[in-house]
C-alpha cells in the first residue's frame, strides 16, 4: 500500500558558482589559460581587451554607474551594481597590469623519433608492404626504444587487417635495417640485443677490447650484468685491466636509444604557475600569468542590455527573450571573472604559507626542508584542506632552488635523538649522499645505511632504507658495485 509522509532535512549541496571556483582553482596556468579562450567564445557579454587605458576604465564605471540608476519594468529585482560592483572585484582587469608584456616567445618545434626513423625508412628503395611493416615496427617502440612486441604479432595484424603477407626472414632483415638507423640500437627487443648492435657498429674502439666485450655479452651477459666481476675474470681469463677496458666499453654504450635529443608525445613541458625571486632579503612572489587573457565586459552588448531594460514593459516577446539571454550571460560573466580573482588570492595566500613555512628549504637548499602536511597551510590560512589539496595538485614554483611541484613541499616527519622534526624528503637527501660517497668496490646493504642513518640519530628500519632506496632509483648494493 502506497502511502505519503514529509520529512525535513538539511543536505549541503554547492552552487554552480562554487563549482565553477572549485573547477578553476584545479586548473594550472596553461589549463586556465584555455579555460578563458573557451568561455571568451561561449559568452559573447566577455571579451578580451589587452591595453585597457584608465580612462577608458572610468567611462565603463560610468556607463554601469547609469545602468544602476535602471530598474527593472518585470519586477525582477535585478541590478548591475548587484553583479559587477563588488567591493574585492576589479571585473576589468584580473589578470595583468597596463605595462606588463604580453609577448611569450614561442618554443622550437621539435622533431620526434617517430618522424626521425620514418623519415630514414620512406629514403630506403622499399616495397609498399615493407614500408607498411617499418612504420608498424616504428608505431610499436616504447619510450626507450624498445620493441617489445612480437615480430609474429605483427606479421599477424598486417596480414589480418591490411591483407599483407610478408616472410619472417623478409621482416626480420627489415627489422636489423632499422637497427641501424640513427640513434644505432634502436627496435632492439632486448638490452643484450641493443648493446651487441651498437658494439659491432662501433668503428674507433680497440679492437681487442671490442672482441671481449661482444664475447662477454654473448657468453656471460647473465654475469655480466649481475656484476659478477670476479667470475668473468676467471671465466673469460681477464687480468684486472682487461676486465676495467671491457666493462667500461660496454657501459659507453646508449642502453636506451629512444632518449635523448627527440620529443615525444608523452613529453610536456612545465610551465611554473609562481616565480619565486628574492629580493634583498625578501622573497617576491608573483603568479606567471603574463600570457592569460585579459577579461572585461563587452561594451557594445551592455550597452544592448541597458536598452532593452529602457523599454520597460513595452517589450515584445522577442525583445524579452533577448533580454533574458543578456541577463543570463551577465550574471555567468560576473562569476567566471570573480572566480578567477579569487583563484589569483586564493594561490597566492596558500604559496605565502607554503613560503614562510618552508622559508629554510628556499634560502639553504632540500636538507632544510620542514615535515609539512595539508592540515598544517589550512589551519594557518583558514581554509579547508579540501582546497589546499585542489590548489597543489599539479602547481609548479620556479625558486633561486630549482622548479618544484608544489606537492614536493609537503612529506610526512620523523623525529632524530635531538628532539627535531626532520622531513623524509631529507632522509632521502641524506640517503643519497651517503650512497654517493660510499666505496664503490664495496657499497653499502641496506642494512649498512640504515645503521648509518642511525648513527646519526634518524631511527629508521632497513625496509624504509630500501623503500626510500627505490624511490631515489637507486639499485641494489651488488648492481652498485664498481672495479
Amino acid at each position: 500500500m502506497l502511502t505519503l509522509s514529509q520529512r525535513l532535512s538539511q543536505q549541503q549541496k554547492l552552487s554552480p558558482q562554487q563549482i565553477q571556483y572549485q573547477k578553476l582553482l584545479q586548473l594550472n596556468t596553461l589549463a586556465l589559460e584555455q579555460r578563458i579562450k573557451t568561455e571568451l567564445e561561449m559568452n559573447p557579454i566577455l571579451e578580451e581587451d589587452m591595453e585597457l587605458s584608465q580612462d577608458q576604465d572610468d567611462k565603463e564605471k560610468d556607463k554601469e554607474d547609469e545602468f544602476d540608476e535602471v530598474s527593472d519594468p518585470d519586477n525582477e529585482e535585478f541590478e548591475l551594481e548587484d553583479y559587477m560592483n563588488d567591493e574585492d572585484l576589479d571585473h576589468e582587469k584580473v589578470n595583468r597590469s597596463n605595462e606588463e608584456e604580453v609577448f611569450q616567445p614561442l618554443a622550437p618545434v621539435r622533431e620526434t623519433l617517430y618522424e626521425h626513423l620514418l623519415e630514414q625508412l620512406r629514403l630506403r628503395d622499399l616495397s609498399e608492404n615493407l614500408t607498411m611493416l617499418g612504420e608498424e615496427i616504428i608505431g610499436n617502440l616504447d619510450a626507450d626504444g624498445y620493441l617489445k612486441r612480437d615480430l609474429d604479432e605483427l606479421l599477424e595484424e598486417l596480414d589480418l587487417f591490411e591483407h599483407v603477407k610478408i616472410e619472417y626472414e623478409e621482416a626480420e632483415e627489415l627489422l636489423h635495417t632499422i637497427q641501424h638507423f640513427d640513434p644505432i640500437g634502436i627496435a632492439s627487443r632486448n638490452l643484450q640485443e641493443c648493446l651487441l648492435i651498437q658494439l659491432r657498429a662501433l668503428k674507433e674502439a680497440d679492437e681487442y677490447y671490442k672482441y671481449l666485450a661482444i664475447k662477454m655479452l654473448e657468453e656471460f651477459y647473465n654475469d655480466f650484468t649481475k656484476r659478477r666481476f670476479e667470475a668473468l675474470k676467471q671465466k673469460m681469463n681477464l687480468t684486472d685491466e682487461s676486465l676495467k677496458k671491457t666493462v667500461e666499453l660496454i657501459q659507453s654504450l646508449n642502453p636506451k636509444p629512444g632518449e635523448g635529443n627527440f620529443e615525444t608525445l608523452e613529453m610536456n613541458q612545465i610551465t611554473p604557475d609562481f616565480l619565486l625571486e628574492k629580493v634583498d632579503d625578501n622573497y617576491i612572489i608573483t603568479l606567471n600569468d603574463k600570457s592569460m587573457p585579459s577579461v572585461t565586459l563587452n561594451r557594445s552588448y551592455l550597452e544592448m542590455f541597458d536598452a532593452k531594460k529602457r523599454k520597460g514593459r513595452k517589450k515584445n516577446p522577442r525583445d524579452k527573450e533577448t533580454y533574458k539571454f543578456l541577463r543570463e550571460k551577465f550574471e555567468s560573466a560576473k562569476w567566471f571573472i570573480a572566480c578567477i580573482q579569487q583563484r589569483r588570492e586564493t594561490l597566492l595566500k596558500i604559496m605565502q604559507a607554503i613560503l614562510e613555512r618552508q622559508f629554510e628549504f628556499f634560502e639553504k637548499g632540500p636538507k632544510y626542508l620542514k615535515p609539512m602536511i595539508y592540515k598544517d597551510i589550512a589551519e594557518a590560512i583558514m581554509m579547508d584542506i579540501s582546497t589546499i589539496s585542489r590548489v597543489v595538485n599539479g602547481k609548479y614554483v620556479q625558486s633561486p632552488m630549482g622548479i618544484h611541484e608544489l606537492k614536493y613541499f609537503f612529506s610526512e616527519g620523523l623525529s632524530t635523538d635531538s628532539g627535531e622534526e626532520v622531513s623524509n624528503k631529507h632522509i632521502k637527501e641524506r640517503l643519497k649522499e651517503i650512497i654517493d660517497d660510499e666505496d664503490k668496490s664495496k657499497p653499502y646493504s641496506d642494512d649498512k645505511l640504515a645503521e648509518l642513518l642511525n648513527d646519526e640519530g634518524i631511527h629508521i628500519a632497513r625496509r624504509t632504507v630500501a623503500k626510500y632506496r627505490e624511490q631515489l632509483r637507486i639499485p641494489v648494493a651488488r648492481l652498485r658495485k664498481e672495479l
